[in-house]
């Protein structure tokens, strides 16, 4: 493979195949300028999307590599790549790439230095850690999903953002990338365990922070950032679609009630939460009598942070978007840009989606596996 393009290009990245956590922070080191190589299982596998591989956009950018890891010679094949690598990235069950021959302990006695990234939704040790689990499961008992959703609704799931993204794959990112940095000052590797729980729980520090001072209520709907403040919540308007209001600040506060044609004195005070169910009520009124994109054009230059919801087919339309080249067309799929922006080093996407194993031998090869090596492997069903 070439010269990547981005601020991580030169550091080299084993990724162990799995789904969603693990290959989204694979998919970011990898438009960020890393060469990342996908150990994938066997063709057959589509890595959590049916149908074509290639709509499968977490995998963008890396070359993929088959190999079988139960068959014999296969782990040390990995452990081969590994002697090349900066990091190895997993997102096995606790003991499971143990059982495999690439635990940590395998890994750091091929390459002293590596960085060993494991991602879980428990973590590697605590009572649940053997556990399965997903996202939501992962959100529940941090407090986060409790804390999402209407007052009078049950808590919202919002998507798997939270948890396996937020709380998982930027956390392990950032860790590999810290750890990364510290290795080359100190010439150690060590093992990054990132836990969705852990990260998901870290995302709530602003709002574990404001429970402990008593301004937080421990009640969905009941505060200024969970939909409990009518200006800080979302409108239906006339036309059924939606529209956004973020009015926290006075100055933000007083152009919003420009906007819906209301004085100072027809509301009460803005922080007076004793009056928040009727301001939302009477908001809710106003805002059905126009159209979004009406309220947008009237809110437009006002500074009253109001912004259409839009659903993901309208997003890459939208004029700001659309100067700021957030989406992008990459192999006839229109997808999210990498992110975030670098003025001297940008990042870009270094390729699309691959086959399962569309790469075994190239990949093989240029990380130092020989011809004849690669010939026994496959020969030996552990490669494919």
């Amino acid at each position: 493979m070439g010269e990547t393009q981005g601020p991580l290009s030169g550091i080299r990245i084993v990724e162990l195949g799995g789904v969603g956590p693990v290959p989204f922070c694979c998919m970011l080191l990898s438009d960020l300028g890393a060469d990342v190589i996908r150990i994938d299982r066997p063709p057959g596998y589509d890595g959590g999307v049916h149908g074509d591989p290639r709509f499968n956009l977490l995998h963008r950018g890396r070359r993929s590599a088959a190999i079988d890891l139960k068959q014999p010679g296969a782990a040390d094949t990995v452990l081969k790549l590994v002697q090349r690598a900066d990091a190895l990235v997993e997102g096995f069950r606790p003991g499971v790439a143990e059982k495999l021959g690439l635990g940590p302990q395998d890994c750091l006695a091929a390459n002293p230095a590596l960085v060993y990234g494991r991602m879980t939704g428990w973590g590697q040790t605590g009572p649940f850690a053997h556990e399965p689990g997903h996202d939501i499961n992962y959100i529940a008992l941090t407090g986060v999903l409790h804390s999402i959703g209407m007052a009078e609704g049950p808590p919202v799931i919002p998507l798997n953002l939270v948890g396996d993204f937020g709380g998982g794959s930027l956390y392990l990112a950032l860790g590999i990338v810290s750890a990364i940095l510290e290795s080359k000052r100190s010439g150690k590797g060590q093992v990054v365990d990132a836990a969705m729980v852990d990260g998901s729980a870290s995302l709530m520090t602003l709002c574990y922070g404001l429970l402990a001072s008593g301004y937080w209520k421990d009640r969905r709907g009941s505060n200024r950032l969970d939909s409990g403040a009518p200006w800080y919540n979302v409108y239906e308007t006339k036309d059924g679609l939606w529209v956004s209001v973020a009015s926290n600040e006075a100055r933000f506060w007083r152009n919003l009630l420009s906007v819906l044609g209301l004085s100072e004195d027809e509301v009460p005070d803005q922080h007076d939460t004793n009056h928040w169910p009727e301001m939302r009520e009477k908001f809710a009124a106003i805002f059905r009598t126009r159209t979004r994109e009406e309220w947008c054009a009237l809110a437009d230059g006002c500074g009253a942070c109001i912004a259409p919801v839009l659903s993901m087919t309208e997003a890459p339309m939208h004029p700001h978007l659309r100067a700021r080249g957030t989406f992008v067309d990459f192999d006839g799929i229109l997808q999210p840009a990498p992110a975030p922006r670098f003025s001297r080093t940008p990042g870009a996407i270094q390729r699309g989606p691959a086959q399962p194993g569309e790469h075994t031998n190239e990949v093989l090869s240029d990380w130092g596996i020989s011809r004849d090596e690669i010939a026994a492997l496959r020969q030996a069903r552990a490669i494919v």
